[in-house]
């Protein structure tokens, strides 16, 4: 089909019928369910985000360590005052398709989390935006109305994202072949690689290769077409 159609800005799966609908849904929420990278954003307010950007693209090409990347980013946003979260908060946009793609999984008797590396803050408030039943994420030490430059142990990275998809679908008894897992980096890659169906949204090379779909020219309504999903049956 790809030979077919060659430079054409559409994504293609092909895939059995069966099981294509998933029953737990796990995304990654920086550049997957909102446009940028939050930790990035936020060191623009410091004056560091072209330090932190640099760190993160390592970071998300599997060059260095996560919990590494992140303890060197967040220390720089060290004497940061607490008031740059919200003003940070106000830029957050949610991807195109991103609430439609949680809400109607979530319509349909999906359970939906929303896991991040980043800080809770963040994830909490994207979470009610887009409409996920919880979320997991970091947290960052504040002192005094500002960042101290510490992350609070222990850090959520690849392995945590991992267990919050394998546990949950151990909890709710949902089989790994009816999990959905999508993200864009490298601590993305072992969710993907473990889910039922995983997703790489427009991805960093290491989470394309872990993943059985991309997304690249279409919105994440597409993980919707992928699961038989019609558009009439798109919430909202």
């Amino acid at each position: 089909m790809r030979q077919a159609l060659p430079g054409a800005a559409v994504d293609l799966l092909a895939q059995p019928a069966a099981g294509r609908r998933k029953s737990l849904l796990v995304a990654d929420m920086d550049c997957t369910i909102i446009t940028t990278e939050t930790l990035d954003e936020l060191a623009a307010r410091a004056g560091r985000k072209e330090d932190t950007a640099a760190i993160t693209e390592r970071a998300m090409r599997g060059e260095i360590g996560f919990a590494e990347a992140l303890k060197e980013r967040v220390a720089m946003l060290e004497g940061l005052e607490q008031g740059a979260l919200e003003e940070t908060l106000a830029q957050v946009t949610l991807s195109h398709g991103a609430e439609t793609l949680v809400r109607t999984m979530a319509g349909n008797g999906a359970h939906t989390v929303l896991v991040s590396g980043g800080l809770g803050f963040f994830t909490e408030r994207v979470a009610a935006m887009a409409g996920f039943d919880e979320t997991r994420s970091n947290r960052f030490e504040i002192a005094g109305g500002r960042l101290t430059g510490r992350v609070i142990e222990p850090i959520l990275g690849p392995e945590a994202k991992l267990e919050a998809l394998t546990g949950l679908s151990a909890e709710r008894q949902i089989p790994l072949a009816l999990t959905l897992a999508i993200g864009d980096g490298a601590n993305d890659a072992p969710m993907i690689r473990a889910a039922g169906l995983g997703v790489a949204y427009r991805g960093k090379p290491v989470a394309r290769e872990a993943a059985r779909a991309r997304i690249e020219a279409c919105g994440l309504t597409a993980a919707l077409y992928m699961q038989g999903y019609r558009r009439h049956e798109f919430a909202g």
